[in-house]
């Protein structure tokens, strides 16, 4: 089943960096797109390595072309958000990621980008979308939009059958102790039609 048209479909940059990783999009979208990970902010390195090495393997599974970016670069992000912790995905994150993803993308010829962050009902969607739409303008590059978050929890389940890896908190240092001191249920935008049931 085509869900989402493409003018060529072997030139979607898809931007991996969400919770849970890659599973719902992928079962959806990617047996013929590439996948882009600029995580560079992931706390501790293992949880790094962690998730990188789900997505080379699933890449492989599926025969997609996996982009990597193999940076860690811990320091520089918290030298960005050290004076705005609450600030960190809006005033650094979102930007800084989407931004590279659509300069890569105009870089290396593709004509759409989207991205899983999309797809979490942790992440500030809202925001994301606007970003996506600012830079699709800049960079001349076609944003792919859907509200992938009415099916987070069957990419839940089939992340799980698969024996994907599932990160339990979006990557840094802050976002590890939000997940165990802070609990942001009460505060998510979820969609219409969304239901708490796995």
């Amino acid at each position: 089943k085509t869900y989402y048209p493409l003018k060529n479909p072997d030139d979607l940059l898809f931007f991996v960096i969400t919770r849970d990783l890659i599973h719902y999009m992928l079962f959806l979208l990617l047996s013929f797109a590439e996948n882009s990970f600029f995580q560079y902010i992931l706390y501790p390195y293992k949880e790094y390595e962690s998730r990188r090495n789900c997505l080379i393997e699933y890449a492989k599974k599926l025969n997609l072309k996996a982009i990597i970016e193999d940076e860690y670069g811990l320091d520089e992000f918290c030298r960005n958000v050290i004076d705005d912790l609450d600030g960190r995905c809006t005033k650094y994150c979102y930007p800084v990621r989407l931004y590279k993803t659509f300069e890569y993308a105009k870089q290396n010829g593709y004509d759409t980008v989207t991205t899983t962050l999309l797809y979490s009902i942790y992440q500030k969607h809202d925001y994301i979308k606007y970003l996506c739409e600012k830079y699709s303008k800049e960079f001349g590059i076609d944003f792919l939009y859907r509200d992938f978050r009415v099916g987070f929890w069957e990419g839940h389940n089939k992340a799980k059958e698969e024996g994907l890896y599932m990160q339990k908190y979006c990557g840094c240092v802050f976002s590890e102790e939000d997940r165990y001191v802070k609990k942001k249920k009460d505060s998510l935008n979820l969609p219409e039609g969304f239901e708490w049931k796995r």
